[in-house]
């Protein structure tokens, strides 16, 4: 049995479990993957990984069949991207890397540098979703609203380990923070 695509499902998942796709999914694995019906997908949320089957496509979209989970949730580290929101592209390429990389949540920032002042929240929970699918991970980033730097640094638990980086600086370096015991989460602060 070959997994061909990966599809986050954000239904609770169980074996047995019969459900539909939805109709931007249902497309998906119809008319670009060409799946047809009893061959095998793989989808999952934050609580792991499970085989599916294509029993039909219908009007509310593709049927499947839970079989079996065959991967449980990865333990990963609490790690926070706080960012500038910039132009669409560049952002998108954030947003990809960072959940590729792991991150899993991502904070857009509005500072006294800041350009663009808006980001296209939605359109970023796809592009979340797309990066999850595809690079293997069973989490999905949350992405939180845009919120003032202010308001982000009076909210930041203070148990917490906030990284930016301060080319002025001369006693610490990543290497050596990061070779200590950080308290989690872990929050990466970039742009202007």
């Amino acid at each position: 049995m070959t997994l061909k695509i990966r599809l986050y499902f954000s239904d609770k998942i169980q074996s047995d479990l019969v459900s539909h796709l939805t109709k931007e999914q249902s497309h998906y694995v119809k008319d670009v993957m060409r799946l047809e019906k009893g061959d095998y997908l793989s989808v999952f949320n934050a609580q792991g990984e499970w085989s599916a089957i294509i029993e039909n496509y219908e009007k509310e979209g593709a049927r499947i069949k839970i079989l079996k989970k065959v991967r449980d949730k990865d333990n990963e580290k609490n790690i926070w991207l706080a960012f500038s929101p910039i132009k669409q592209n560049p952002l998108n390429f954030i947003i990809q890397k960072g959940t590729e990389l792991g991150v899993q949540k991502f904070i857009p920032i509005l500072s006294e540098r800041t350009i663009v002042k808006e980001i296209n929240i939605t359109r970023v929970k796809k592009i979340i979703v797309e990066a999850s699918e595809q690079s293997n991970r069973i989490s999905v980033p949350e992405i939180n609203n845009l919120e003032t730097l202010k308001n982000f640094l009076s909210q930041f638990p203070k148990n917490g380990c906030l990284l930016f980086c301060d080319i002025n600086c001369e006693k610490n370096n990543l290497k050596n923070i990061l070779s200590k015991k950080i308290e989690e989460p872990i929050c990466v602060l970039i742009g202007p």
